[in-house]
């Protein structure tokens, strides 16, 4: 499950768009942070996927994605030109194609890589979504995890979001600020809709009244699980509160929220928070944050415990300590920071107090020295991705050598027991 927001120059502090995602996946599913740059292509070329090939363009823009390792298809990305998505699972009365189709991150990418507006972004999702299908086989482990999908677009001055449902579609423009997660939300308040989503609808008998897309596409049982609704609340709820004054600091705030300042990972049913946390194999496995970006700033898993790094596009390069695969690699900063989350769930509480302060000092002094320094320090981003590395070094250590005083449940240590193994994470 994920959670994403944008927020219009007419509410931030500075008046620049700012853009947010929670990328919630399997908690073994490690994300690559990448940056393509621009190139060109020859006619005839074909470009290959998560499952289909399609025709590729003859350019594709410079873009910079969160991905999961495993696919094509990207969960976050912005591009040269200031084109910035984010797509979400949503669950509809719709069959999902499983084959043969493009995955809600496939469109995602490609948008990025061909288009200079977020007009045009979602222009081209909508026709790739009747020239190509999509849904796909979207888990890492759990192959028949498989969903539609909604979309926030957002340019230097525009943004939409798109929610689909299969071929279907209904669109708006937004005009302060939006959030979306797990369902669809767009009512009779559409600033565009499917030609024929109308109507189909009428005909499947999905229409009690006046006509609201998300009330007649959406699928019931699995929305209600997902638990959107409490956590688009919640991030409206701190959306409203920083109105006018939404900035970059903010912006981390609302991607580390658990809402209750009593949390503990381990104790509720469904992922109902916007800095998300698995703990089961049944309603919380595809609910760990497994990646974060605002906009230009890239953070690894658990929110709550990352440190969120700038990466600027525009110099044309990227410095990270090491792609993730599909087993721990101790040199790896993906792995690395899951070796400091995963000993630290162990008493939540209490372990992440060790670390909270310099954590917070450390966040500060980066976005301090990415304000002043970022036309004037072409290795900035290689110093901090660097010295978080260190740090992750020394903060494994204080976690370690603090005793686990509150134990989690039993389900919940098993689960986490279970995934470590899985993917050979050497915790204590």
């Amino acid at each position: 499950m994920c959670d994403t927001f944008i927020a219009l120059p007419g509410v931030t502090e500075d008046h620049s768009m700012i853009f947010a995602k929670n990328s919630d996946r399997e908690a073994n599913e490690a994300q690559v942070v990448e940056f393509w740059p621009q190139k060109e292509y020859p006619a005839g070329e074909k470009l290959q996927c998560t499952y289909i090939e399609i025709p590729q363009a003859g350019k594709t823009y410079g873009i910079l994605i969160s991905r999961p390792f495993w696919m094509w298809g990207a969960e976050m990305g912005v591009n040269e030109h200031g084109v910035v998505i984010g797509n979400e699972a949503v669950f509809t009365k719709l069959k999902v194609k499983k084959e043969k189709v493009l995955t809600g991150m496939d469109l995602l990418r490609l948008a990025l890589e061909r288009t200079e507006s977020a007009v045009q972004a979602k222009d081209l999702i909508v026709e790739y979504l009747e020239k190509y299908g999509q849904g796909g086989r979207a888990g890492y482990e759990d192959k028949e995890f498989s969903y539609h999908n909604s979309f926030l677009i957002a340019d230097k001055k525009e943004a939409w979001v798109l929610e689909t449902a299969g071929r279907f579609w209904a669109a708006k423009k937004v005009t302060d600020f939006y959030a979306i997660s797990n369902g669809l939300t767009i009512g009779n308040d559409y600033d565009e809709i499917h030609p024929e989503a109308i109507e189909f609808a009428q005909k499947k008998g999905w229409i009690k009244g006046e006509f609201h897309f998300a009330m007649a596409f959406s699928d019931f049982l699995f929305t209600t699980f997902s638990a959107c609704k409490a956590r688009r609340s919640r991030a409206e709820e701190l959306l409203k509160h920083d109105r006018q004054k939404i900035n970059l600091r903010s912006a981390i705030a609302h991607l580390r929220d658990h809402h209750d300042k009593q949390f503990s990972p381990s104790k509720p049913l469904l992922g109902n928070t916007i800095c998300a946390h698995a703990g089961n194999s049944l309603t919380r496995n595809a609910s760990q944050t497994v990646g974060s970006m605002i906009v230009h700033f890239t953070a690894t898993s658990a929110p709550c415990l990352s440190v969120f790094k700038p990466i600027d596009i525009n110099s044309g390069t990227f410095s990270d300590s090491g792609k993730p695969k599909e087993k721990y690699k101790k040199d790896f900063l993906w792995w690395k920071h899951e070796v400091l989350h995963r000993e630290i769930l162990k008493d939540y509480k209490n372990r992440k107090s060790v670390i909270q302060k310099e954590l917070e000092v450390f966040q500060t002094e980066i976005i301090e020295q990415f304000q002043k320094n970022r036309d004037n320090d072409p290795d900035l981003t290689h110093k901090i991705f660097q010295k978080n590395y260190d740090l992750l070094e020394e903060w494994i250590d204080k976690v370690r050598s603090v005793p686990v005083k509150d134990k989690p449940n039993f389900i919940y240590r098993n689960y986490w027991k279970k995934m470590n193994k899985k993917a050979g994470i050497p915790v204590e």
